[in-house]
This record gives C-alpha cells, sequence and structure tokens, in this order.
C-alpha cells in the first residue's frame, strides 16, 4: 500500500507516527495484538508515537540509548505518573518485542518498580454513610454494587440479570479485562437491594 497509511490489525495507522518493521510476518502481529482491548491499542500506538516524535525518527530506527532517554525524559522533565511510564515501557516492550522481533531490546526496557501506596480505606459507619447519602434507588443501587462486587464500571454496565444467581449467592462478571469470566460474592443485602429494584 503506497498512502501515507499502513493497515493494521487496529486499522489505519500514519506511516509518519507509526512505522514498523514490514518483514514482521502479518499473522504474528494480528495474533500478537488479538487479547488486547482496542483501548490497549490505541493507548500503545499513541505511546509509540510519541516516542518517535520525540526523537524525529521511526522507532524502528530507534534503539536502547533512544529509550533510556526516553525514560528520563519522561520521568525527569515531563514528570509523567507511574501509570503512564508504566503504559509506555509496556508499549515499547509489545512494539520490539511482537512487531519487530527484537528480542534483545527487552532486557533494555525494564519494568518500572510499582509505587507502593496504602488504599484508603472506608470505616464500616463511613461506607454506610455514603450509601444512606444517595437517595435515588437506581443509583444507590449501583454505587453499592460497585463496591460490594468489587466490579469495574464497565462490568457493571455489562451485568445483566442473568449474571446474577441469588441461590448461589454469586455474580458472574463476563469477559471482563483480560477476556476472563470471573465470580465474585453476592452479599445477602445487595441481592435485596437488586431484588428490590
Amino acid at each position: 500500500m503506497e498512502s501515507g497509511h499502513l493497515i493494521s490489525p487496529l486499522g489505519p495507522i500514519n506511516r509518519k507516527e507509526f512505522r514498523h518493521d514490514r518483514t514482521a510476518p502479518k499473522n504474528a502481529r494480528r495474533t500478537a495484538v488479538t487479547k488486547y482491548s482496542p483501548a490497549t491499542i490505541e493507548a500503545y500506538l499513541r505511546s509509540v508515537a510519541n516516542f518517535a516524535r520525540h526523537f524525529s525518527a521511526p522507532p524502528d530506527r530507534l534503539g536502547p540509548q533512544h529509550i533510556r532517554q526516553y525514560q528520563l525524559y519522561l520521568v525527569q522533565r515531563k514528570k509523567v505518573s507511574w501509570s503512564v511510564f508504566n503504559q509506555t515501557v509496556c508499549a515499547l516492550r509489545f512494539f520490539y518485542h511482537h512487531i519487530l522481533h527484537r528480542d534483545w531490546m527487552i532486557e533494555h526496557i525494564p519494568y518500572p518498580r510499582h509505587e507502593q501506596k496504602l488504599p484508603v480505606v472506608l470505616s464500616p459507619a463511613e461506607v454506610a454513610a455514603v450509601f444512606a447519602a444517595v437517595r435515588n434507588l437506581k443509583h444507590r443501587t449501583i454505587l453499592m454494587t460497585i463496591y460490594v462486587a468489587g466490579l469495574r464500571g464497565s462490568e457493571l454496565a455489562n451485568l445483566r440479570v442473568a449474571d446474577i444467581d441469588g441461590t448461589r449467592e454469586v455474580i458472574c462478571v463476563r469477559q471482563s479485562k483480560g477476556h476472563k469470566d470471573r465470580q465474585v460474592m453476592l452479599s445477602p443485602k445487595l441481592l435485596e437491594l437488586l431484588r428490590i429494584y
């Protein structure tokens, strides 16, 4: 294809921002991306494009010294959060391993250490106060389901009545993060609220 875009499993990609080694087998690239969500793929493309734009060069022409410089730039100059830095590392590792098949590059892109922070945990009285403050039944049911079952917003949005098993007191979360099904406990109090709703 001679236009300004490459066609990938992700759709058209601007050549100027995301060049890749065209000798890499297409099936290998497709297989590598199928396990990632569209949002992750877009984030990875953006991260690699930002890396290339920083050096005004195609990413397949950049080496370990460029990666190290870019990591220092992100941490010291841009002062990005741990999650942004980690996503950039994951994107570059994916790009060099799965797209360019340069496995030797992986050792030059180590994962950052995860920040160790204690979560803020509400007391039972504080949790009860939060639920009591929500007057709307629908909103209280949503909030309580997310909190009690530990669901992500997208998991709650995809929840169906058939996924709630009152007899066994479990909620089946289908095709969650990583395209996996899982089951979570259903408390009697939440079950009662769901039945009222």
